[in-house]
């Protein structure tokens, strides 16, 4: 059997649900149900039915699911092992993290780890969570800083940091350019640019939240997935955008960020990410310094 066909089983078994089951892998359902039947051929039974409605498990795959989980989890276990007697030997550490947090915390804290690991090295990696979390479950990444998911995996450690204050993002011609602070009512007939709920759902959710906690209808007029991107349209006057305070450290010109009024869902969460089971006394330390000193960090998100 192919861990990987296990692993796909396992998520499709787990959300009955190809489409759930595959996002939480980060592939496509086609791709995922070829590997499900590629396990049943292998087996030589059948694991699941499938209807155009509705994904049940047979009595074989029901058996099959317990003895799975178990058997990855040992897999899982091993790779873990080896990777930390790796990770004891090497000069270096792995760090991936979202757009936001790689412009606004990542500078102070490898500024901070610098002066303690002079001799360690530093591979960093920008990318959206979606694309973040696999790398850790692939020993690709040490740690990552990310928007927790709503269904965590359990094969990985999840430590929430600090919430994120969202501004508004406008060009420096537009009429609110000016303000100083605005609410959501100033924006009731703007164009919004968003990012596309599946890769960026924190992002995306908030601005729509915000919207209905107003009693207001968001007119999306552009979906851009990058923030750079989100930030190059605004520019050019397509449209505004809710984004993270930290975005503002992303050199464009012709923007004007924009503190809006305060409200219980004006935030985005930002949390630390690793391989659960993995010793790694490089990242360890990087952990215990950002908790000893959280304060000072979240202070300009």
């Amino acid at each position: 059997m192919d861990l990987d066909h296990l692993r796909c089983f396992v998520a499709a078994a787990e959300e009955l649900h190809f489409g759930r089951a595959a996002q939480r892998l980060d592939m496509l359902p086609s791709a995922l149900g070829r590997f499900v039947r590629l396990l049943e051929e292998d087996l030589g039974t059948r694991l699941m039915t499938r209807t155009t409605r509705s994904v049940t498990l047979t009595d074989d795959g029901a058996v099959l699911l317990k003895d799975a989980r178990a058997l990855l989890a040992q897999a899982d276990a091993l790779a873990g092992k080896f990777r930390t007697r790796g990770r004891k030997r090497a000069a270096n550490i792995r760090v991936g993290a979202i757009d936001s947090a790689a412009a606004g915390l990542l500078p102070r804290l490898l500024h901070d780890f610098r002066k303690r690991w002079p001799d360690v090295s530093v591979q960093l990696v920008e990318d959206k969570t979606v694309r973040l979390l696999p790398r850790l479950l692939s020993g690709r990444l040490d740690l990552a800083f990310v928007r927790p998911p709503e269904r965590p995996d359990k094969r990985l450690e999840f430590a929430f940091l600090l919430h994120e204050t969202a501004v508004v993002a406008v060009a420096d011609r537009h009429p609110l350019a000016p303000r100083k602070q605005v609410i959501i009512a100033d924006l009731e007939n703007e164009p919004l640019i968003v990012p596309e709920r599946r890769s960026r759902p924190h992002s995306h959710d908030l601005t729509m939240k915000l919207f209905a906690e107003a009693g207001l209808e968001a007119h999306v007029a552009q979906i851009a997935d990058e923030k750079q991107t989100i930030v190059n349209l605004v520019s050019t006057g397509l449209g505004v955008a809710i984004v993270p305070r930290w975005t503002s450290r992303m050199a464009t010109r012709g923007v004007q960020f924009i503190r809006l009024a305060a409200s219980d869902m004006n935030k985005l969460p930002l949390a630390a990410a690793w391989t659960r089971g993995t010793g790694d006394p490089v990242r360890d330390d990087v952990l215990a310094m950002l908790k000893a000193d959280l304060r000072r960090y979240a202070r300009e998100a």
